[in-house]
């Protein structure tokens, strides 16, 4: 991101934190983002101050970050939205921070971060809790668990307006998917508020409402929001059967292929004036888009959803994913490796590309052995290797990163027949049992995935090829956490079967229903 402001900007980089420490300067971090409106207007009233931009030259050593391009950094220094300014010590730890500052207000925070740091200097800088290399509040992953994020879909309702929560509103398209089996009239309640409130006449989703009745819309779209909400609604048209829901599926889709796809890959974001788009391609991001056009095209034949998968994971396979399974964050030299976020969204894709296509458990396996080996050096996941400037070392284990990545090794245990990956699952998940009685339902994945290792997995095995109508069957499924394995050697030729099931296995998709229901008796 360019600015026309006289602020000397380093990159981010230990050169940065090295010239703190050499010339005794506090660090100033300005974490922002293409799409962010409120980033580039505090670029041009505050830091395009001549006043302040030499204040800040001589007194700190000023680091401009983008979110999207460093996600743990992002995670590390958010102080709750963007723009993030935030002071720190030369060693990374943190003084103050605060997102967007005018003029006034960024003039009395310098004030006191350079008198704090003038008389206390490293001592002012404290760690986050979350950074400060405690223990996960561990327990048995049980029933419980996903009954409580089940009652959560309750207690947070919002019975006037929909959706969760008494303030903003969010897509949470992971809630809504875990209420579509638990509570199906919250889950297609808030659908239709996102439809008539966030969807924009292009198809594209904002990223949010500001108010609780959804108004207010933050008219910014990124790829990795719009592609979980099209996942949300092609699975509530798999539930319900209302021809809305993969209509408005289809726009989101027609919306990235038309404003995001690069010629090679999906880009990351659109701005709030549509006229600023970052057509940066990220792992995590196009991995989510392939997942969600996949899981569109499984359920209604949607052909350019099937083609549009089928690129983006080409293009995952060809330039991001190396042959040892480390996933880039973007093509670039520099780029980081071995993110969580960005390996579990891989690894998912790949993995319901083999249900879908056919062909990418191979890609899945080794993606998730490499993160396994990298990232799982504790019960839950780091988000990435234990490295870098500022608190990069310090290890991060975010929950949903392991939600994620977890639901990811259920699915490649049953692709796979190999149970060791859902037992590390299970592992994982349990690594924030003792805190799920304090989880809302922002977090319902938690309840999805723990809800997942505590029944029987429900695995389709497909004895015929790929687009065969018992195959087409077993994908449309009422269950949007079933696997499904084509060409399976687990069943006879021209049948399909219910893994561990004691049934006959069917041979016909009326048959293969049949069998569903009587097993969900």
């Amino acid at each position: 991101m360019t600015d026309d402001t006289r602020v000397e900007w380093r990159e981010w980089g230990a050169d940065a934190f090295a010239e703190a420490e050499r010339t005794g300067r506090p660090v100033l971090l300005f974490l922002t983002a293409t799409w962010c409106d409120d980033c580039h207007r505090m670029l041009v009233e505050t830091f395009g101050e001549p006043r302040i931009a030499a204040n800040v030259n001589d007194g700190f050593v000023p680091v401009k970050v983008d979110v999207d391009r460093e996600p743990r950094v992002r995670e590390r220094y958010n102080m709750g939205g963007f723009p993030s300014t935030v002071f720190t010590t030369p060693s990374g730890e943190l003084l103050t921070g605060a997102t967007y500052l005018g003029p006034d207000g960024f003039r009395s925070v310098l004030d006191r971060v350079r008198e704090t740091w003038d008389e206390r200097g490293e001592e002012a800088g404290r760690v986050p809790r979350a950074l400060a290399g405690n223990e996960t509040p561990g327990g048995s992953v049980t029933t419980a668990i996903e009954e409580h994020l089940a009652g959560q879909l309750d207690s947070q309702w919002d019975p006037e307006f929909a959706g969760w929560g008494d303030d903003a509103k969010f897509p949470m398209p992971r809630t809504v998917e875990f209420a579509l089996k638990r509570d199906r009239y919250k889950a297609t309640q808030t659908l239709d508020a996102i439809e008539r409130n966030l969807l924009d006449d292009d198809g594209g989703v904002f990223r949010y409402a500001g108010a609780r009745d959804w108004s207010d819309p933050a008219r910014e779209k990124l790829l990795a929001d719009d592609a979980g909400v099209l996942r949300a609604f092609a699975n509530g048209y798999l539930y319900t059967g209302d021809e809305s829901y993969r209509e408005t599926a289809e726009s989101v889709r027609a919306f990235l292929d038309a404003d995001l796809w690069s010629g090679f890959a999906y880009g990351a974001s659109v701005g709030p004036d549509g006229e600023r788009t970052d057509l940066t391609a990220y792992a995590g991001g196009n991995a989510l888009a392939a997942d969600a056009m996949l899981t569109l095209a499984a359920y209604t034949d949607n052909e350019r959803a099937r083609e549009s998968a089928e690129k983006a994971l080409a293009y995952l396979r060809e330039t991001l994913v190396d042959a040892d399974g480390a996933v880039r964050h973007l093509d670039a030299d520099d780029a980081e490796t071995d993110l969580l976020e960005d390996v579990a969204r891989v690894a998912a894709a790949f993995c319901t590309a083999e249900s879908v296509l056919g062909d990418g458990v191979g890609v899945a396996r080794v993606v998730a052995d490499r993160g396994l080996e990298v990232l799982g050096d504790a019960d839950a996941f780091r988000d990435g290797p234990a490295s870098g400037p500022g608190m990069l070392d310090r290890p991060l284990r975010p929950i949903d990163g392991v939600v994620e990545f977890a639901d990811a090794l259920i699915d490649l245990a049953a692709l796979t027949g190999e149970d060791a990956y859902r037992e590390r699952a299970e592992v994982a998940v349990g690594a924030f049992a003792g805190a799920a009685e304090r989880m809302g339902a922002q977090v319902a994945g938690y309840g999805s995935v723990a809800g997942r290792l505590t029944r029987d997995p429900l695995v389709v095995d497909v004895g015929a090829p790929v687009g065969a109508d018992l195959h087409r069957a077993a994908l449309r499924i009422a269950d949007h956490e079933a696997v499904v394995v084509p060409d399976s050697d687990r069943t006879p030729e021209g049948t399909a079967a219910l893994r561990g099931r004691d049934a006959a296995p069917a041979e016909s998709p009326d048959a293969l229903m049949r069998l569903v229901a009587d097993a969900a008796e």
